[in-house]
């Protein structure tokens, strides 16, 4: 079995699991059959998971978006869609492949499917560089966008990403241009776009692919301006004080969704998304299916004005104060 990797607040959790395995390895090797005390203590497990997971803080919600085990990009391709093509390089620069991409299809429909890919182990991570995108990888992403505008197909991405890249050679390329150009060019592409917050939606790194006709959110993900440890540093001068931020800064679905940020929130298996991939895959797909209805047919200029809407009523609020008077 592998072996699973428990977050601080689940250390209960994890000394009842630890007492299933005890017991299912001595029944194996004994003659002995505790079945329903095994049964029961697994009872114990999932009850004990659920009252956990039924009030969680927003800085425990983050710590389960960044879960090494949680199901990236790669792994919802392969769920969710067939005759998966990638497509590679910006045709400018290099090929970022901390972006992935290509055709394939959804529900048999043709489509564009794209999003950031963190990597499962050192190696992988540093070849993907985090799932911190630099130029060329939202370069590639616009290439792969427009190219599916050409030939009128939905396009499909998922957002899973601390940020965009920092570095010096990133700066040097135009960061900034390439994020701000993807977010002017999403707005007025003229097929149909959803987009999946599937971990970390952070700073611009993440809204440079998800200027979208939908946005869904699962459950146990997060989308801020900023991550609560830059927050952090930059208001209190230290990122200890993360906790505090997550918690001011609204990262998370339920939040947001109260707010019109995103549109839906896809539930997860009991215990997050990384303990049943496929699950979350069902449970995702079938959300997405009913997205892509809902706009698919609309006409390209309606499509267009909500789009546009969408984008203008970010930040929007009401002063409550003028409102009474």
């Amino acid at each position: 079995m592998v072996k699973k990797t428990f977050l601080d607040f689940e250390q209960p959790i994890a000394d009842l699991e630890t007492k299933i395995e005890e017991l299912r390895y001595v029944q194996n090797e004994s003659a002995v059959d505790i079945s329903t005390e095994i049964d029961q203590l697994s009872k114990k497990s999932l009850q004990l998971t659920k009252d956990i997971y039924s009030d969680l803080t927003p800085w425990q919600i983050t710590k389960i978006a960044r879960h090494a085990e949680r199901p990236y990009t790669l792994d919802y391709v392969n769920e969710l869609f067939t005759h998966f093509v990638e497509l590679h390089g910006d045709r400018h620069f290099a090929d970022d492949m901390s972006i992935v991409g290509g055709l394939a299809r959804f529900n048999g429909t043709a489509c564009m499917v794209l999003g950031q890919q963190k990597g499962r182990d050192t190696k992988e991570r540093g070849l993907r560089n985090f799932g911190m995108s630099k130029p060329e990888g939202y370069r590639k992403a616009l290439r792969l966008m427009k190219l599916a505008e050409k030939f009128h197909l939905p396009v499909f991405t998922f957002v899973d990403t601390p940020g965009a890249y920092p570095g010096i050679d990133a700066e040097e390329r135009c960061q900034s241009e390439a994020i701000g150009r993807n977010i002017f060019e999403m707005a007025q592409l003229e097929v149909p776009i959803i987009t999946t917050i599937i971990g970390e939606g952070g700073s611009g790194g993440a809204l440079a692919i998800s200027v979208a006709d939908q946005v869904i959110m699962l459950q146990y993900s997060i989308y801020s301006v900023i991550s609560p440890e830059g927050c952090a540093s930059i208001l209190w001068k230290t990122s200890d004080r993360a906790q505090d931020a997550a918690d001011a800064l609204g990262i998370t679905a339920h939040r947001l969704k109260a707010l019109g940020v995103i549109d839906k929130i896809v539930n997860e298996p009991v215990g997050g998304a990384h303990r049943d991939h496929k699950q979350a895959a069902a449970f995702l797909k079938r959300a997405l299916t009913d997205a892509f209805r809902q706009i698919s047919d609309l006409k390209i200029k309606d499509l267009l004005d909500r789009r546009y809407e969408r984008l203008q009523s970010y930040g929007r609020f009401t002063d409550t104060k003028a409102a009474t008077k």
